[in-house]
């Protein structure tokens, strides 16, 4: 599985012009990728990784929780919000030619299970999540902030 992690200062994803997603101030964007081989344990590390990276400032905490923080704390540690957004694209192959492959995508029916489970440890954790619609056609707008965008891989 692979994710691209962006801090972000809100962000939302939109589906035939209705916001599905969102979140205001601080939080995590992620777009999320499946390949054939991944399961459900990868999918769990996955969210786990990203909701622990230590990406964010105390300046990214409310003003009353600023003291005692470390210099660099997570998501978790704030209990900042997440929007994943799946992305088969991810997994786009563009070694040959000018035109991207898509066979190492998973396809919908494996795929759409393991972002779920993504979403659903990441809620398990306590993170408020704010998700796209698998398969559609979506518009994701944030302001990266740093910027600062990671890529995951499990």
């Amino acid at each position: 599985m692979r994710a691209v992690v962006q801090r972000a200062r809100g962000a939302s994803v939109s589906v035939d012009g209705e916001i599905v997603g969102s979140f205001a101030g601080a939080g995590i964007v992620a777009l999320v990728g499946v390949t054939h081989d991944d399961d459900a344990a990868q999918a769990v590390k996955l969210a786990d990784k990203m909701y622990d990276l230590r990406i964010f400032g105390p300046e990214h905490a409310p003003a009353d929780q600023r003291e005692g923080l470390g210099r660099e704390v997570s998501a978790s540690d704030l209990g900042l919000p997440v929007l994943v957004v799946s992305q088969f694209t991810l997994y786009g192959d563009t070694r040959k030619g000018r035109r991207p492959t898509w066979d190492a995508a998973a396809p919908g029916p494996v795929a759409e299970p393991l972002v779920e489970t993504v979403v659903a440890r990441l809620r398990e954790r306590g993170a408020e999540v704010g998700t796209g619609v698998f398969g559609a056609d979506m518009q994701v707008a944030l302001v990266n902030d740093g910027p600062i965008t990671i890529l995951l891989e499990v």
